[in-house]
């Protein structure tokens, strides 16, 4: 393994090690500070959106700092990556997602390793995460083509929409999704509900790819 892809590799999965700690942690501290639903919501999209958006800025020059096993697979199918590459990337993607939730729960005294009961299921939950994800590759396809500086705060912003928008609060990224369901807190999910989220989560993503190629394309034309 060269250097560069190295590189690439600890910049993922220490993104996304970082995501699921800051969606999983200021789900714990706003439930420690509050019982009331709003506040805790309010707080948990707050510390997401900004910290989504240092993230990105951190590493978008190094990986491009998909964070996202459907981001990676949208950027493989564009062939901006290749095979081999987009499998290590959804290895280091679910490892430090999970890594991610286990320092979370372990920060707060919990137990490191938690097997979430928050049943989050029905269609209007999967079209929700199938909407969401279709927003977020819109978004960052979209945004990127206006300049690379721009695509950590519009997904940002999109992801904080998102949690008040859709009835899921836009998980819309497999790797922390996964990782959710080690931590029965405030943003856990019973993972007998993980793997609906996915496909809807990756159908969503495949479905925006195709949306942005036509305009793009068109655009170009």
């Amino acid at each position: 393994m060269n250097k560069k892809l190295l590189a690439k590799l600890l910049a993922e999965f220490t993104g996304t090690c970082f995501l699921a700690m800051v969606v999983i942690g200021s789900g714990i501290m706003a439930e420690n500070l509050s019982s009331d639903q709003l506040s805790i919501l309010l707080a948990n999209t707050i510390a997401t959106g900004a910290g989504l958006t240092a993230l990105i800025w951190i590493f978008i020059s190094i990986s491009g700092a998909h964070f996202n096993p459907a981001v990676s697979l949208v950027i493989f199918l564009k062939k901006e990556i290749g095979l081999n590459e987009l499998l290590y990337f959804i290895c280091v993607q679910f490892s430090g997602g999970f890594l991610g939730a286990v320092l979370a729960n372990t920060m707060f005294g919990l137990e490191c390793i938690q097997v979430s009961e928050t049943a989050r299921n029905g269609y209007n939950i999967y079209l929700s995460e199938f909407i969401a994800t279709f927003g977020l590759v819109i978004t960052i396809l979209g945004a990127r083509q206006l300049s690379l500086i721009a695509v950590a705060p519009a997904v940002g912003l999109y992801i904080s929409a998102g949690y008040w928008f859709t009835s899921s609060t836009s998980f819309a990224n497999p790797a922390v999704t996964l990782a959710r369901g080690f931590s029965n807190t405030f943003t856990g999910i019973d993972p007998q509900f993980v793997s609906a989220f996915i496909i809807f989560q990756l159908l969503g993503a495949y479905t925006a790819m195709l949306f942005m190629n036509f305009l793009q394309n068109e655009q170009a034309s």
